[in-house]
């Protein structure tokens, strides 16, 4: 691929070993996280054309990275390994409360990115940049590295899109808020859930969080609420827009799938509400199986549903 794809993402790759619910405690299976890599597969299985910016290193994972994306279809040809920083890893493993993350993702490949290695011309020809506040939890040289990622998607006139996914065990939650804050405020749109987001501005109704991230500056806030659906917020109105309810598995890379579904059709022209509609769908289908990536649909899969529905 030689030209940048529509949309460019920006963060950590994560192998994943995911331990199904009702097993024997012992069995573990490999698949593959990292929530800026997940919207770019997600996408990408949507019918966009999707790149990947990161740093994964000389080992197996790198590898398996590596030929996961090509066989998905995403680009990974600005890509860096380090020579000697690992692959991060997460274990997901569940409860009645919902699944729950472990890492081993100290000074991973990712980490180590720095302002001087980001392909900055790359992201300049995207139509969207993606990233999210994990990214920018990881490190500071990764924080920095963001920082400069939207400095060149901004001189360039392109997009910027960014999921709050907040993780505590990454940072202190008043330096979440603030660098969340900041990050919304020079955002085209933002895609926060409503649980990171109630920690994030202390307050609860989700008409209430949108008015705020709008009133940071972001035009379009598509509010994540799980098995409540979305909301859809501009300054002129707000729409919440219904779930596609479903027997859920594992959901965890629901909200990624929700981001990359939602750009996609965002780029294919859609009016935000109904590419809401359409990313609630490909949401709902990801939490059928386990993972973040096995499970999640493709276009023909949401198109079904929504034809079903219709």
């Amino acid at each position: 691929m030689t030209s940048s794809p529509d949309i460019v993402c920006l963060g950590e790759p994560l192998i994943e070993f995911n331990r199904p619910r009702g097993g024997d405690g012992r069995t573990w299976l490999q698949g593959f996280g990292g929530d800026s890599q997940n919207v770019a597969i997600a996408a990408a299985r949507q019918g966009a054309s999707t790149g990947y910016l990161t740093s994964v290193g000389q080992d197996w994972m790198g590898d398996a990275f590596l030929d996961l994306w090509k066989s998905e279809g995403v680009d990974a040809s600005r890509v860096t390994r380090h020579p000697m920083a690992p692959t991060g890893v997460s274990f997901v493993t569940h409860s009645a409360a919902g699944h729950k993350f472990d890492y081993l993702r100290k000074n991973s490949a990712a980490s180590l990115m720095t302002p001087k290695t980001l392909a900055a011309d790359y992201i300049a020809s995207a139509r969207v940049f993606h990233l999210s506040a994990i990214g920018q939890a990881i490190s500071d040289s990764a924080r920095e590295t963001c920082d400069a990622a939207i400095d060149a998607a901004h001189k360039a006139g392109v997009k910027v899109s960014y999921d709050t996914n907040l993780r505590l065990r990454l940072w202190e939650l008043d330096v979440a808020r603030e660098v969340i804050d900041a990050t919304i405020a020079r955002c085209d749109i933002a895609l926060p859930s409503l649980d990171d987001s109630r920690q994030l501005t202390g307050l609860t109704e989700p008409e209430a969080i949108a008015t705020y991230y709008l009133g940071l500056g972001v035009p379009l806030v598509a509010l994540k609420m799980g098995a409540e659906g979305s909301l859809i917020a501009t300054r002129e109105r707000q729409t919440r827009i219904a779930p596609h309810e479903i027997e859920a598995v594992d959901a965890t890379g629901a909200g990624d799938t929700f981001d990359g579904a939602f750009l996609t059709r965002l780029l294919a022209g859609d009016a935000p509400e109904t590419a809401a509609r359409y990313a609630n769908v490909a949401a709902a289908l990801s939490t059928t199986g386990y993972g973040a990536v096995t499970p999640m649909p493709r276009a023909a899969d949401v198109l079904s549903v929504l034809e079903r529905d219709a």
